[in-house]
């Protein structure tokens, strides 16, 4: 019998194909929002698909100060933080963190659902999130996905 006629295509960072996809986060919940960029930046959607390879597309995330949280987590979900020194946690609302950076809760709902190594840390380097709805971004052309 001769040998398989096909063989599982890997990719490397030579022959990946990358775009750039602009996703509007109007009213958009957070969780369901940042779970699917997570999954476009992480390349998953494709059949390509390499663990161990950044082979994601670049995301665009625009009116990230639209964005929704269900039910009472705008005033009952705590972000905690530490400055480092002794006593110095610190707990703040979605509420607070919107007033003073709206694009901060969803890069860290994103960054939380990226690998925790040097490929993630990689990865989240191709998501750029802006409050409004212009961005720098127009000579890529990228395309523009309803999530």
């Amino acid at each position: 019998m001769d040998s398989l006629s096909y063989k599982t295509q890997f990719v490397n960072k030579e022959n990946v194909s990358k775009q750039w996809i602009i996703v509007d986060a109007d009213s958009a919940v957070l969780g369901r929002l940042a779970s699917e960029v997570a999954k476009i930046i992480r390349g998953k959607h494709k059949p390509s698909y390499t663990p161990y390879v950044d082979c994601g597309d670049n995301v665009i995330i625009i009116n990230a100060e639209k964005i929704r949280l269900t039910g009472r987590k705008m005033d009952d979900k705590v972000y905690i933080s530490h400055t480092g020194y002794p006593g110095g946690q610190r707990f703040k609302t979605p509420r607070e963190l919107m007033e003073k950076n709206p694009k901060g809760i969803l890069e860290s709902a994103v960054r939380g659902m990226l690998p925790k190594n040097r490929i993630g840390r990689a990865l989240f380097r191709n998501l750029y999130v802006y409050e409004g709805a212009e961005h720098p971004h127009a000579a890529q052309n990228p395309k523009t996905v309803k999530i």
